[in-house]
């Protein structure tokens, strides 16, 4: 099985099979209907030792723990792609000719203010530059920021109709004024680069899920970034976020992604690749670059990840 670009190490392996019981483990298999194990475990069999699989398959799994929040130092991930915030949510840079796109915007003012601003000037861009904030989707943990900086530096504000009203009926704190719109397949250009936003609902109504390029070295490559990751309450909820997993797919099939990246690193071992490329522990390797046929068997994994969360719900309910 090739694992695209780079190749994890045999400490990484091992650090990430510590995550998860082996494919077919039944550690709390009692707990678990064995309609929704069967899918649980296929999805550990199709990860195997890939870190990054495996980390999803636990992420996505019914008894996610939250990870602590730390400090996480601003990096660079890529020539034009540099990651800010903690070790439980982080904002992503896209660093224009012509600007700076910034995905999301952490959880407050003084997160925007703290970390955000002065995260820019660490990797060597300006906060001044920023044009746009993307929010993936509208959780504060993901809006609280924005309206800091559009106010600071005029940024506008996007995000989805369906969120803009998910924001305005619960009212929460430090909700950015409504402003642009992200229609599901609109693009946005900034300087050379093209994002192009697609709506993948399921863990809020209105989730967008961006594609972009990104240059590691020089050469181009194509990422994608997960806008929403653990899996909704509702059932409903959790057959949208399958379909918008399935249609996701395709997408990314079509425009050749081969970077996999996320808001939440703890959720796909981004964390832990964030400080592979920090050490230089990966040489000339970009771990964030795991190959297009890796990035398809990413979107697999949550499938069925999503489909075993189903199921058990079926199990609970009898629906």
């Amino acid at each position: 099985m090739s694992l695209g670009q780079f190749r994890p190490s045999r400490r990484a392996l091992l650090g990430a099979a510590a995550l998860l019981p082996l494919a077919g483990g039944r550690a709390e298999a009692s707990a678990v209907p064995q309609d929704a194990q069967r899918y649980y475990d296929r999805a550990a069999r199709l990860a195997g030792t890939d870190p990054v699989l495996r980390a999803l398959v636990k992420a996505l799994g019914p008894d996610l723990a939250m990870p602590e929040t730390r400090p996480l130092a601003p990096l660079r991930i890529f020539d034009d792609v540099a990651v800010l915030g903690t070790t439980f949510v982080q904002a992503t840079a896209l660093i224009t000719s012509g600007g700076i796109i910034l995905v999301d915007a952490l959880g407050s003012p003084d997160d925007a203010e703290k970390i955000i601003v002065p995260g820019l000037r660490a990797v060597g861009a300006d906060p001044a530059a920023l044009k746009y904030v993307v929010v993936a989707h509208g959780h504060s943990d993901h809006f609280g920021g924005a309206q800091y900086l559009a106010d600071r530096y005029g940024a506008r504000v996007m995000m989805s109709r369906a969120d803009w009203d998910l924001v305005a009926a619960e009212r929460p704190a430090h909700a950015p004024r409504r402003d642009l719109e992200i229609a599901d397949g609109g693009r946005l250009t900034l300087g050379g680069t093209t994002v192009t936003f697609h709506h993948t609902p399921g863990h809020t109504p209105g989730t967008v899920s961006p594609i972009f390029p990104v240059r590691w070295k020089g050469r181009r490559h194509t990422a994608m970034l997960w806008g929403g990751t653990n899996p909704p309450a509702a059932t409903a909820a959790k057959r949208a976020n399958l379909a918008s997993a399935l249609a996701f797919a395709a997408r990314m099939r079509r425009a050749g992604v081969d970077v996999e990246l996320n808001n939440h690193g703890g959720a796909d071992y981004g964390l832990a690749r964030v400080e592979q490329l920090r050490s230089g522990s990966t040489g000339a390797a970009n771990p964030f670059v795991i190959g297009r046929a890796r990035a398809q068997r990413f979107m697999k994994v949550m499938e069925i990840m999503l489909r075993g969360r189903i199921a058990q719900d079926r199990s609970a309910t009898g629906v």
